[in-house]
């Protein structure tokens, strides 16, 4: 039978909005949707999927400069809040549509109108990077909760760490295993790449012979996740690489998201701040100790877990 691959984890410049220093008006990502995909398919992906954040505007794009592609997969990461703890939730959705993404806006504060409207139109969506935004702001009982929502977990990401990713796949297949859940556990990976250096490093292969074939079968559990893990490095070369691209911009090659007078002080700052370049090295390797953290704190109550022990979220029980 016939494998396909995909990195299902893909951002473009249409990731427009930055939480770092947002006075300086910096994507999430610099790179073209046809540079995508033209990367993703020289690295052996089969199929390119463009998920950026909230938003299906590069993936429209590429199909406006490929528009009899049969290789596209239209995604999407939806931001959206557990209410329980206020904590973010990032769902990567695939086969999203115009009507859809529009749909899923207002319902984004509550994750679990967003999981309902999705289940209702049929798409194949995953739980990304699960313990990203994970700070114990709820329980974990009640935050795995939300397993029973999602069709499948992103069980390798390219920018996690190697123990954060095993841990997932570890507590994707307990789920699984356990008789009295009665719900599918799906895996899938993706490099979660914001530059061109990543993609298609970090994959998701299932059968198929086609696009539609490939989703069907990830979503009745017969994927499997591969490739590189992440580390501080690949966070700060993808940080580092997003800063080249934003000056390169200022300097007029790049989008034009910046007045005259704007761009003069964002160069200004960028001059000034040249001598503490080391500083997303060093925040990456922060970040990455807390996550170690982190990943640690939560394999030691996972241990301790009964699986089948967890209720649907109050928030939907009845709901059919």
């Amino acid at each position: 039978m016939t494998w396909l691959r995909a990195d299902l984890h893909v951002h473009t410049c249409h990731s427009r909005q930055s939480g770092d220093l947002a006075f300086l008006r910096s994507r999430d990502c610099y790179s073209k949707p046809e540079e995508v995909y033209r990367v993703a398919r020289s690295r052996g992906m089969d199929l390119v999927a463009i998920t950026d954040h909230d938003t299906i505007d590069g993936a429209l794009e590429l199909l406006d400069h490929l528009p009899n592609a049969q290789d596209i997969i239209v995604g999407e990461e939806v931001s959206c809040r557990l209410p329980d703890g206020n904590v973010n939730v990032h769902l990567g959705v695939y086969g999203m549509t115009e009507t859809l993404h529009r749909e899923l806006q207002p319902l984004r504060p509550n994750v679990f109108d967003v999981t309902a409207c999705l289940r209702q139109a049929d798409v194949f969506f995953a739980l990304n990077h699960p313990l990203l935004f994970y700070r114990g702001q709820t329980s974990l009982e009640s935050y795995l909760r939300l397993l029973h929502e999602v069709p499948a977990v992103e069980a390798r990401n390219g920018a996690m760490l190697r123990s954060h990713n095993v841990l997932i796949e570890e507590m994707a297949r307990r789920w699984q295993s356990t008789s009295n859940i009665g719900s599918r556990l799906a895996v899938v990976g993706g490099s979660d790449a914001h530059t061109l250096r990543r993609i298609g490093l970090t994959w998701t292969e299932a059968p198929g012979r086609n696009r539609e074939e490939f989703l069907a079968n990830l979503k009745n559990g017969r994927g499997r996740a591969g490739g590189r893990h992440g580390a501080a490095t690949a966070v700060a070369g993808d940080t580092y690489g997003v800063i080249r691209r934003y000056v390169a911009s200022l300097a007029g090659f790049g989008p034009p998201d910046h007045g005259r007078w704007h761009r003069a002080g964002c160069l200004a700052f960028v001059a000034a701040s040249l001598p503490f370049q080391f500083l997303p090295l060093a925040i990456a390797l922060v970040v990455k100790a807390r996550e170690t953290r982190i990943v640690s704190r939560t394999r030691a109550t996972v241990d301790r877990l009964a699986f089948g022990a967890l209720d649907r979220p109050r928030a939907i029980e009845g709901d059919a």
